[in-house]
């Protein structure tokens, strides 16, 4: 096999500016547009929206009204007599004074909510990472929430006492978790088993389909606040709202795992709903319904994801139900 290789040259040594040397034309280079181009940054808009904008406008034009009109009122009665402009001072003041506390108990409400989310976030990524001292950090703000819970006395003292033995930050999360949560798990899946088999029960008897939706809607909101006062979130008014924006928020994003759930493949493919009367039908559904929302709040209020611990599933909860259903199907057909 003959080899065509060129055989090397040796190397030589010249100046650019000799008249014997000529240079190569140079070859146009094309650009490569294979190579990531950097994204532009977004310009940023004015620091305030429309709807911002729209709503603080609207609040100053309202405060406004609401001290002339009071300031009015107060002239006006101190003009007719001096013992009404102070009767209506003294529930002015009052007034003030419980407006502020509302709206302190209701940013306080919130406030614990988003506690709860920046723990729950702080401790997956100590677990992802490993890290003690973050691992130290979401224990004692778990220890911080439960002190208002007489029953988990025993459970704090004796996790507060192997807090300083355990090196893996992963491992203090998965103690504390045992420790703290196995309890009130326990609770919760008993308050959304409970809520559920009132559902199905009640919008089984119920004759129209407003008071089933009214009721629905009650016991669903009712026991997301439950469960947020028993893992520590204590919600407001507005708290309350914002914690059912975030259970169907998440329901949104892991409603497609609830078809995979035993229960829901037992009814679906059995056909048991079918062969259940309308009305008991539609108890069991609505039952479904608010134990799957119980089970999206108990996702979004627990302060540690389930590592340790199995995550509640929808048989656990709500397993009772269709055979509820079944027997009382059976029993109004031997009364027939």
């Amino acid at each position: 096999m003959s080899d065509d290789r060129t055989p090397p040259r040796r190397p030589q040594v010249f100046r650019l500016d000799e008249a014997a040397i000529t240079m190569a034309p140079r070859e146009p280079v094309e650009p490569d547009f294979s190579l990531p181009v950097p994204a532009a940054k977004p310009s940023r808009g004015w620091g305030l929206s429309l709807a911002g904008l729209f709503w603080s406008a609207l609040g100053g034009v309202l405060s406004l009204m609401a001290y002339v009109g009071l300031s009015q009122l107060i002239g006006d009665l101190f003009s007719r007599a001096e013992w009404l402009g102070y009767v209506g001072l003294a529930f002015t003041a009052a007034l003030l004074v419980a407006a502020i506390a509302i709206v302190a108990r209701e940013v306080a409400g919130m406030a614990r909510l988003t506690k709860l989310d920046t723990i729950r976030a702080s401790a997956e990524k100590a677990l992802a990472e490993d890290d003690r001292t973050l691992a130290e950090a979401v224990v004692r703000d778990v220890l911080r929430l439960s002190a208002e819970t007489p029953s988990l006395a025993r459970a704090r003292a004796d996790l507060e006492g192997h807090l300083s033995g355990i090196i893996d930050g992963a491992d203090l999360v998965r103690l504390s978790e045992r420790t703290l949560l196995a309890g009130l798990d326990s609770r919760a899946r008993q308050m959304v088993s409970d809520a559920a088999r009132n559902v199905s029960v009640v919008t089984a008897v119920s004759p129209r389909a407003v008071v089933d939706l009214a009721f629905v809607l009650y016991s669903a909101v009712t026991l997301m606040r439950r469960l947020a006062q028993l893992y520590g979130g204590r919600p407001g008014t507005l708290g309350t709202l914002k914690l059912v924006k975030h259970v169907l928020g998440h329901l949104a994003i892991t409603g497609g795992m609830a078809a995979g759930d035993t229960l829901v493949q037992q009814i679906v493919g059995q056909g048991l709903a079918a062969r259940l009367s309308a009305r008991l039908g539609e108890g069991v559904v609505n039952g479904l319904l608010t134990a799957r929302l119980g089970l999206a709040a108990i996702a979004v209020t627990r302060p540690l994801p389930f590592t340790a611990l199995p995550a509640p599933r929808l048989a656990d909860v709500a397993g009772g139900l269709l055979r509820k259903a079944e027997e009382e199907e059976a029993a109004a057909s031997r009364r027939q």
